[in-house]
């Protein structure tokens, strides 16, 4: 498998429809402008569903990855190590942020569990049929895939695109549910932004004090020194420094690039995914919003260098998938109003040549009281 072969595949939303959205926008009876950012949001989705005017988000998907990183081992998360399964838990129960916003918008939430490491029966058959591996390896002293693991995660991410694309999904919150996963994003985004560690170093979603911090940084440090070398190859790439969730979740966003399917991103997980994309497909991040900031310094440098401004910045770190689902309303605003609000009525050119006449003969006009330029005296 070759990640480069996308940039033949994917193409750029439709250019000509977005013209004709923005030229009907400023026909709306609201005018240019006043509708701020949703302007620029009706018209990105009008371009990317092909269609003017733009329409309604019907059946958006909240997507998690889930998946455990050895490197959480080395005290690098809030978190205990191979805990990622409590966070799935959660959501299930409903007991979670993008649980409770999921059920409150009436957004379906779907998990899969790309690599978890916990025993399969606690947690239903549908989510962890899927599974590449149990867990990741610890990426500071080796890989986190194997050649054959990191392809079968991006094929399952490909798959999953397909299957959303297939079943009629229009728009995809995604995000991840991770231990530990905020290093290996990290590092990615280090190794292909190249910048040191201590530029990309965050405190992750649970928080972590000074000291872990800096085996954090320690960690992507004695990362990049095993992810450079290899910086060639996409694929390469997420097997040494990723994970079975990253390297699923690279695969699902190219496919739905080549889906015409339209994807929210969540936190530095996502957006470490979406640059290893875009470095396989520059035209993918064109199908991509970033929903939110989440305070990572990885995420900011990775946002900006795919050129994707944030919708919101409210200072939640919770992950999994809360800000990028917090977005969703913003975009199901703009689809609405670019779908709903009236044109202007055009004028009728009958009528305006009908009321300049009137205009012309009226007594007391111009045209009426203009000396004739004969003198009757």
């Amino acid at each position: 498998m070759n990640l480069d072969d996308f940039s033949e595949l994917i193409e750029r939303p439709d250019s000509g429809v977005r013209r004709d959205a923005e030229e009907r926008r400023e026909r709306l009876t609201v005018p240019p402008g006043a509708l701020g950012r949703l302007d620029e949001l009706g018209e990105w989705l009008s371009a990317a569903q092909a269609s003017v005017p733009v329409k309604p988000v019907g059946q958006p998907k909240v997507l998690l990855f889930a998946g455990d990183h050895g490197v959480a081992g080395l005290g690098v998360s809030g978190r205990a190590a191979g805990t990622a399964h409590l966070l799935v838990r959660a959501v299930l129960d409903g007991a979670s942020p993008v649980a409770v916003l999921a059920r409150t918008a009436g957004v379906p939430v779907r998990i899969v569990d790309a690599g978890l490491d916990c025993d399969p029966a606690l947690l239903p058959e549908e989510i962890v049929r899927h599974r590449v591996r149990r867990g990741s390896g610890r990426i500071d002293v080796e890989d986190a895939l194997s050649a054959d693991e990191a392809e079968r995660a991006v094929r399952l991410g490909m798959a999953l695109a397909d299957e959303e694309a297939d079943s009629g999904t229009d728009l995809i919150v995604l995000g991840d549910l991770s231990v530990g996963g905020t290093t290996p994003a990290s590092a990615l985004i280090a190794a292909l932004c190249g910048t040191d560690a201590s530029v990309v170093t965050g405190r992750g979603g649970a928080g972590i004090d000074d000291l872990a911090w800096m085996r954090k940084c320690a960690a992507i440090r004695d990362t990049l020194r095993r992810a450079r070398p290899v910086l060639g190859d996409q694929l390469e790439l997420l097997a040494a420094a990723g994970g079975a969730d990253l390297a699923a979740m690279t695969g699902f966003l190219l496919q739905s690039a080549v889906r015409r399917m339209p994807v929210i991103l969540d936190g530095v997980v996502s957006a470490a995914c979406a640059l290893v994309a875009q470095r396989a497909a520059f035209r993918a991040p064109d199908w991509w919003l970033a929903g939110q900031l989440s305070g990572e310094p990885a995420q900011a440098k990775a946002l900006d260098r795919m050129a994707l401004n944030p919708l919101l910045d409210h200072g939640v770190t919770v992950g999994e998938g809360t800000g990028a689902l917090l977005a969703l309303p913003l975009v199901r605003a703009a689809a609405a109003l670019g779908a709903e609000l009236p044109e202007r009525p055009a004028p009728e050119p009958a009528k305006e040549q009908e009321q300049e006449q009137e205009q012309e003969t009226e007594p007391g006009s111009d045209a009426a009281s203009a000396p004739t330029g004969i003198d009757t005296d």
